[in-house]
């Protein structure tokens, strides 16, 4: 397993995250199961949000990871909250109300990261800094981030805040790649060229800002997998198939691999509930995919390379 330092802060994590969305489905045992098997994996960043399950995904959480002192040092936990029922809710109230659930849900003293969910029009920038700071000095959360927002957005709220938001959550994967097109087509004419992120990449290892990727193996938004999809990726799919069988890995190895290969350091979120799929992914952690394979990848999904 490779380690990064999110966010230049000295939070040691892996590279490889278990996302929590989907633990409401699974039973006692096998919720305990899929935790165990990420932490032998070497996995120590567990990725959560006040709105996975009703709040149900951190309880089970808590309760399959026996939370105690000795189990919480070895963990880095990360939650986010703004979503609510149809809207997204960026004021102090709220946020320190969602800590305090959160907190009491997973059964520990502190957060290690919070991420604003989605992007808040409403947000007034001072009224998220009074929460940041409130937060900070309790000593309810260490570190700050968002997720799904763009530069400027990060901008604005850094404006009022002295503490550096070190995170950025965004939807990455072979079949989705608007945080890399842009800036390999530049003034083409193009829709590829069309610049959908502000240069969240670019800005990114700018101001030394993590970027970690949810749902790496889905095409387009929650439209299903596309590995295995050989009618719309038949080509992408041969080429990963090539390539797990060179490096002795499944094609999910490498779907990882082709995201944990970018020298940014971005972390890979796997929300999958089956412990064997986790430790596939696991496998993508480190492997050495050369530039040209990193390359043929990106082709053999649809996109150009001028």
């Amino acid at each position: 397993m490779k380690y990064v330092n999110i966010g230049g802060t000295g939070l040691r994590a892996s590279n490889i995250v278990m996302g929590c969305m989907r633990l409401s489905s699974l039973s006692k045992k096998e919720a305990e199961a899929l935790v165990r098997t990420a932490l032998e994996q070497g996995i120590n960043l567990f990725d959560h949000a006040d709105i996975y399950g009703g709040g149900s995904c951190e309880e089970i959480f808590a309760e399959a990871a026996g939370m105690n002192e000795t189990v919480r040092e070895k963990m880095i936990l990360q939650s986010k909250c703004s979503i609510r029922d149809g809207y997204f809710d960026f004021s102090k109230g709220y946020l320190l109300q969602s800590v305090d659930g959160i907190l009491k849900r997973l059964h520990t003293d502190y957060l290690d990261i919070l991420l604003l969910h989605r992007p808040d029009p409403l947000m007034e920038p001072e009224e998220v800094a009074e929460a940041i700071e409130t937060l900070h000095r309790s000593g309810k959360v260490r570190y700050f981030g968002v997720s799904n927002q763009n530069p400027m957005q990060i901008e604005l709220l850094q404006k009022y805040t002295g503490q550096k938001l070190i995170v950025d959550q965004l939807q990455m994967s072979l079949a989705h790649t608007p945080v890399f097109d842009s800036g390999l087509t530049v003034n083409m004419q193009i829709g590829q060229s069309i610049d959908r992120t502000g240069s969240i990449y670019e800005y990114s290892r700018l101001k030394g800002i993590t970027l970690q990727a949810w749902s790496p193996f889905q095409k387009g938004y929650f439209e299903g997998t596309f590995l295995g999809d050989t009618e719309h990726y038949g080509k992408l799919n041969e080429t990963i198939r090539l390539l797990a069988e060179k490096y002795g890995v499944t094609d999910t190895a490498i779907a990882v691999a082709w995201l944990t290969r970018v020298p940014s350091g971005i972390q890979v979120i796997l929300g999958t509930t089956r412990p064997q799929r986790l430790i596939d992914g696991c496998k993508g952690s480190e492997i050495p995919l050369t530039r040209k394979e990193w390359f043929s990848l990106y082709a053999a999904a649809g996109n150009m390379i001028p």
